[in-house]
């Protein structure tokens, strides 16, 4: 890989006394893990660029699992990000570490990721900004859902009525009232991304724990235990 590519920090490992396994979000090659020789370094100029929420560009090269790191500059300082700003951020990168398929490229949701990263920066209400990624994220994953008809007769989604989500299968208009029944209300919040109250908040909330369980697994994220701290 020889052109310079838009890229953040996901997370870091050590790999030798002077060296760090990188692992980046690359605009146009998707998640990928790097080698950045040196990078433990006292001196090594990798240690201020190489950090989460900070704008960079990278070159690479390499064909197997592991690329080496040739050259990384930061584009721009470090987002803004602080409480429970900074914590919904570690989020979305812990969330794209888990789900994302190595060198699986996904520009669209580069932008939906550096979008969040500036709403959040700004102050924009974290759990608006969270459920319209993850829902970003499903989309771009190939999980759609029509959000504005019942999948079975093909109707449109009426507000006052009551739906069941049936994975692979969308909402169905049903009378059963359970944690997958949501009303029409949230569902059509969901399909036009918003959510202007507590009640549509915790529906989006509950749907894409929903819909996201196959890609994360059951094992508890650790920026949601930050959460719990504050």
């Amino acid at each position: 890989m020889e052109n310079w590519q838009r890229a953040f920090v996901l997370h870091t490992r050590t790999y030798s006394e002077s060296s760090l396994l990188v692992d980046l979000f690359v605009e146009y090659s998707g998640k990928i893990t790097v080698l950045a020789k040196g990078a433990r370094r006292k001196k090594s100029s990798l240690k201020g660029v190489l950090q989460p929420f900070t704008p960079i560009i990278v070159q690479y090269s390499g064909q197997g699992e592991i690329k080496t790191l040739r050259q990384v500059e930061g584009i721009s300082l470090t987002l803004p990000l602080f409480s429970i700003s900074l914590y919904s951020a570690f989020y979305l990168n812990e969330l794209l570490h888990r789900v994302l398929v190595a060198e699986v490229e996904i520009p669209a949701l580069f932008d939906h990721y550096l979008k969040s990263l500036q709403q959040l920066a700004q102050q924009i209400p974290a759990e608006n900004v969270l459920r319209s990624f993850e829902l970003a994220l499903l989309e771009n994953l190939g999980y759609h859902v029509d959000f504005f008809h019942c999948s079975v007769t093909g109707d449109k989604v009426i507000e006052s009525m009551n739906y069941q989500y049936q994975i692979e299968k969308g909402f169905i208009s049903s009378l059963l009232v359970n944690s997958t029944s949501f009303t029409g209300k949230q569902v059509l919040a969901l399909g036009y991304r918003q959510f202007n109250d507590e009640d549509t908040l915790r529906a989006a909330k509950r749907f894409t724990r929903i819909a996201l369980k196959p890609y994360v697994g059951s094992k508890p994220f650790k920026s949601r235990e930050l959460f719990l701290k504050i």
